[in-house]
């Protein structure tokens, strides 16, 4: 039987000192849970959603006709941008909204919240997940004319129109759209939560990255106790390539996450998110030793469960094995102790790692796992509602193409990372470790096809500005294509970026060649 979720933890009524921003929600519910009300709508506004839940069940014990807190409760099981709720948590939520119309909420206001929440909790089992997204968002969208005066109807509207976009409905536009409507109220309601962290998901995007830098720089201010609000800024600043940000915004992070956990007001996965994020970015400014050092630290983390600890740990040895070139290294990765169905970040490591050892043997016996584990993980997703979408993951064609190259089918192994490529960029998608284009660029390198390969890295770094690997592989292709002054350039700006201490390899190489061709 497949498990689809697990059961929310039960939490401690939250410290009332603790600091998330400020909102304004009008409401009908009785005065001594005004300040709490707030603080859960709050806590919403920053995924802080089992503290959220908590808060919005300790109203109801002070308010029982609190019709807006039920509302409350089923905004927490909806996960939006992370993870669908599973059948277990849309009973419930169908169960809270069920309530909250039984109450009756005694402003249109709050009958308009409660109907979107209908709207996404409907109990119609053969309407799929994106279906419930839009019923919602054209709800919410009813909400945000009908109540113009609401800012926090407006901020729930854009986060709906962001979530369209992650389900692929108009994701530009929607994007732009969301950002229409929140860069009024930024300027309007500084300290909003809602507002600044919006923003950045809006424009998580190479497109539109530099647009949710001013949220970026302020967000982790307006609610600095919460992890996940310190965490978020690095989304922008990792696709702008501003590295060390990426490191200050996740160490500060983590330790707001580990407070929360050991506080019994969080899980471990806020954590180990950000500890990702700051591996990342070691890579990227040439500190391998402190990259590897991450993984050590998953050990330390505060409530972290046995299996998710190893999913962790291997998630992080295959993105370190990946992006350092360690090829052997990924080939003999060891399989983590966790669920088949969490393996899989693993044997892509292993396929991508054995194929460019040359073994090809392991090559496919990795990628027939990988296979397994990918049609394993779709048949359990539709069993538990989930929309899968058809065809190969950008994942599988990148270890099918390395397994081509290996082969010696060139052109397949061509055409299979170019549609990696293409499939990835029009998901918008960002990839926890190489891109899809560079590791075609790598290819290209490879068959010694150095001036489209140079083309290609141009392209990676214009969508993921200031990635170590692209750089030193524009810079070599350049070389490669007589491109001196090209060739100069990246390796200089390999040297500029890294930071003191740097240790990886590649380095040696571009302090020599700007050395001796005279920067």
């Amino acid at each position: 039987v497949a498990i689809c979720a697990v059961a929310s933890l039960r939490l401690p009524a939250h410290p009332e000192d603790n600091h998330f921003g400020k909102v304004n929600f009008p409401n009908s519910c009785a005065p001594q849970v005004q300040t709490p009300l707030e603080k859960g709508v709050a806590l919403l506004h920053s995924f802080q959603y089992q503290e959220s839940e908590q808060i919005f069940s300790d109203v109801l014990k002070s308010d029982p006709r609190c019709a807006i807190a039920y509302w409350g409760k089923a905004m927490s099981l909806d996960h939006q941008l992370w993870e669908f709720p599973g059948p277990a948590d849309m009973a419930r939520g169908r169960t809270d909204v069920a309530e909250a119309q039984k109450l009756g909420a005694h402003s249109e206001l709050e009958r308009d919240y409660v109907a979107a929440m209908a709207a996404f909790y409907q109990d119609d089992p053969k309407l799929s997940n994106k279906v419930r997204v839009q019923a919602y968002s054209s709800a919410m969208e009813k909400l945000y004319r009908d109540n113009p005066q609401s800012g926090e109807g407006a901020e729930f509207y854009a986060l709906s129109l962001v979530s369209l976009a992650q389900y692929g409905v108009d994701d530009l536009a929607n994007r732009k759209k969301a950002i229409a409507i929140l860069n009024p109220l930024f300027a309007r309601q500084p300290d909003n939560p809602g507002v600044a962290h919006y923003l950045i998901h809006a424009s998580d995007t190479p497109e539109l990255a530099s647009q949710g830098l001013p949220a970026a720089r302020v967000y982790a201010k307006i609610a600095p106790d919460s992890s996940h609000a310190i965490h978020m800024p690095s989304h922008i600043f990792r696709r702008l390539g501003l590295w060390q940000d990426v490191i200050t915004s996740n160490i500060a992070a983590e330790a707001a996450a580990a407070e929360a956990t050991k506080a019994l007001r969080g899980d471990a996965g806020y954590q180990t998110h950000a500890m990702g994020f700051r591996d990342y970015a070691y890579l990227q400014i040439g500190q391998e030793a402190n990259a590897r050092r991450v993984v050590a630290e998953v050990d330390k983390v505060p409530g972290i469960k046995p299996e998710e600890m190893a999913d962790k740990k291997a998630e992080l040895a295959a993105q370190n094995a990946i992006e350092l070139h360690r090829w052997k290294e990924a080939a003999a990765l060891p399989i983590p102790k966790e669920r088949f169905t969490w393996q899989d970040t693993t044997y892509w490591a292993r396929t991508v790692g054995a194929a460019r050892s040359g073994d090809v043997a392991a090559a496919k016996a990795d990628m027939q796992k990988l296979v397994e584990i990918i049609d394993a993980s779709n048949k359990k997703s539709r069993l538990c509602g989930y929309d899968v979408e058809a065809g190969e993951s950008v994942e599988q064609r990148e270890a099918e193409g390395w397994l081509d190259f290996v082969e010696g089918k060139t052109d397949d192994a061509v055409n299979q990372l170019r549609t990696a490529a293409e499939k990835e960029e029009a998901e918008d998608s960002d990839p926890f470790s190489v891109p899809a284009r560079e590791m075609l660029a790598d290819l290209l390198l490879e068959l010694n096809r150095s001036s489209q390969a140079f083309t290609e890295y141009e392209v990676v770094l214009r969508n993921f500005p200031n990635r170590f690997d692209a750089i030193y592989g524009a810079a070599r292709s350049a070389e490669a294509s007589s491109k001196p002054d090209a060739s100069r350039k990246y390796y200089s700006r390999l040297v500029s970026i890294s930071a003191p201490g740097a240790d990886r390899p590649e380095l040696r190489e571009a302090r020599k060649y700007v050395a001796v061709s005279g920067n």
